[in-house]
């Protein structure tokens, strides 16, 4: 009570005792050096101390840490991620025009920055630097705001509405859970808080950007990358700079030990785009890489199908108007209309027409397989007819291949971090030693057991099956004829195959399910099985997928004729 000195650091007067015997500023935790001078022992003991324990203190220069917040990590990402794709030849504007807006938006609409936000509310989530505060003298602490524009003409982003805009100092005391100052209150339960960003958000930021672009890159195009390692997400936080210290929560936030979800990233991306307001797309016409008639003639390429079959996807896609500006541009925020995964669209697409040939129903592709077998023998004149058999045998054998070493490569990858995390200056040698000492182990127990070194990351390429019209042994059927199994009619080649089967009669209007058909293997022709199984490992995505896919264009194509057929009906003529 006889300590009337005003605290240095809040100006309040509101002392306690420590168990020191020092005073402390109980309005913010500030410790003097001046301690209590005891006059009187028997008075101390019969009085009843308030005490708090030390805490934290600001991280020592010697360590080498910088303050930093979690939103700066997933800039830095956003950064790493964004360069990879430049490196894979997307638009250079990408990272500079397009996602630094992006991300900018979301910073704002977050409330994380761009924006006035209340002291309170800003010293709960996200306390700032101040403005003034010499960047030279002390550059661990300075802002990485610049981290994603490469361009200097767009003006200092220290100003009113940014991280800097506070003339306040950036608090003593780091999180007490992790190594970022905010990392303990990013993973609080807030109801109001929108969108909290997630490492598979980055990947949504990033598809998001390539389709405003309009770019070559599907979205299962963009997490087969990230799997082979081409774009940074897996340990992606090894890439910090050695002075933003990962410990704790931190790493519940940064580190991944799952395989990117192509539903999970594809959900994340609506809902980002219509949490940003972001208008109505740019258009996907048939000049668009992401249009079905390209994506089929990509797709029909690398299954190793004949080159006529995309004349009848076009058809398709024709007849059921899905390749309309209209169906495939995406605009945020309207429910009403039913949004677009344009690799799986061209994936069922194909799957329909291989239906209407050849009707996929484990008996009639035989049969016209043996047809085209027998006239290849006899006849050497002209190209030959497509077998739907050899084809089979060649796909599956190159298929099971394929999967053995995908599994293979999945089951051994090393979750753990190459670069060994360290928190302090002082335990960085003992770690590195360890470290070193781990591999050096590994090598020689893999020299003694003689297992093979894990071959390098395979060069970036848009197609994972390759075929040649070069080989001679005949397992590239590109160039080989439909002749077998169509006819003309009044001037029109249609199909030999007068029916078709249905995947389901009635598509699922279940709110609560969130699938329009459902897919169980045993229900359905093994031939149609191994189309399915042969696209969905080509688009790293489950059958059932394709198989709604399928389902929802097979309604549309046959739309007028199950109004007017039995619910019970199957079958259907063309």
């Amino acid at each position: 009570r006889d300590f009337n000195e005003c605290c240095a650091q809040c100006s309040e007067v509101n002392w306690g005792l420590t168990d020191g015997g020092r005073f402390y500023c109980r309005s913010c935790h500030n410790v003097t050096e001046r301690t209590r001078e005891v006059v009187n022992t028997d008075f101390i003991l019969n009085t009843r101390i308030q005490t708090i324990s030390k805490g934290l203190r600001k991280q020592k220069k010697n360590d080498g840490g910088c303050e930093w917040y979690v939103c700066e990590g997933f800039q830095l990402i956003l950064k790493k991620q964004a360069e990879a794709l430049e490196a894979l030849g997307v638009c250079p504007q990408m990272k500079d025009e397009i996602l630094c807006n992006f991300w900018r938006c979301y910073l704002q609409k977050s409330q994380q920055a761009y924006c006035n936000r209340p002291a309170v509310e800003t010293a709960k989530a996200l306390p700032v630097w101040d403005s003034s505060t010499d960047v030279e003298s002390e550059p661990e602490r300075s802002s990485l705001l610049h981290l994603l524009s490469l361009s200097e003409s767009e003006g200092d982003l220290q100003t009113d509405c940014s991280f800097a805009s506070s003339t306040s100092k950036v608090s003593e005391s780091t999180s007490v859970c992790s190594g970022s100052v905010d990392g303990h209150l990013y993973l609080m339960k807030n109801q109001k808080e929108k969108l909290r960003m997630t490492m598979p958000m980055t990947l949504s930021f990033c598809y998001m950007a390539l389709l405003w672009l309009r770019e070559p890159m599907t979205l299962s195009d963009l997490l087969r990358f990230v799997v082979e390692g081409h774009i940074p997400y897996l340990n992606v936080f090894q890439h910090f700079p050695e002075k933003m210290k990962l410990c704790g929560l931190d790493l519940k936030i940064f580190c991944v030990e799952s395989w990117p979800v192509y539903e999970e990233v594809y959900n994340k991306m609506l809902e980002l785009a219509a949490f940003l307001d972001l208008p109505r797309f740019p258009d996907i016409t048939d000049s668009c890489f992401l249009h079905p008639d390209m994506l089929c003639m990509k797709y029909l390429m690398e299954a190793n199908l004949p080159d006529e079959l995309h004349n009848w996807t076009c058809r398709v896609v024709k007849k059921i108007c899905i390749g309309d500006a209209d169906f495939l541009t995406l605009v945020p925020g309207n429910k009403s209309k039913r949004k677009v995964k344009y690799d799986v669209l061209a994936a069922a697409v194909i799957v329909v027409v291989l239906k209407l040939l050849f009707l996929l129903d484990d008996h009639y592709e035989w049969l016209l397989s043996d047809f085209a077998e027998e006239r290849n023998k006899n006849n050497k004149e002209g190209g030959p007819y497509f077998e739907f058999k050899k084809w089979y045998t060649v796909i599956k054998c190159c298929l099971d291949v394929e999967q053995k070493r995908l599994d293979e490569e999945r089951a051994k990858y090393l979750w753990r971090c190459e670069k060994p995390l360290f928190y302090s200056a002082k335990k960085k040698s003992r770690v590195l030693k360890r470290r070193q000492m781990v591999v050096n182990l590994q090598n020689q127990f893999g020299k003694l057991s003689g297992s093979v070194q894990p071959a390098e990351k395979p060069n970036p390429s848009s197609f994972q099956l390759s075929w040649s019209e070069e080989n001679t042994d005949g397992s590239c059927f590109h160039g080989q004829s439909l002749k077998g199994i169509l006819q003309e009619k009044c001037g029109v080649l249609t199909a030999v195959n007068p029916d078709y089967w249905l995947c389901t009669v009635k598509l699922c209007t279940e709110k609560l399910c969130g699938h329009l058909a459902h897919y169980r293997e045993v229900d359905f022709p093994q031939s149609y099985h191994f189309v399915l199984r042969l696209f969905s490992f080509l688009l790293r995505i489950q059958p059932s997928y394709i198989h709604e896919e399928v389902c929802v264009i097979e309604h549309k194509l046959f739309n007028k004729k199950l109004c007017k057929k039995p619910k019970y009906s199957t079958v259907l003529r063309k």
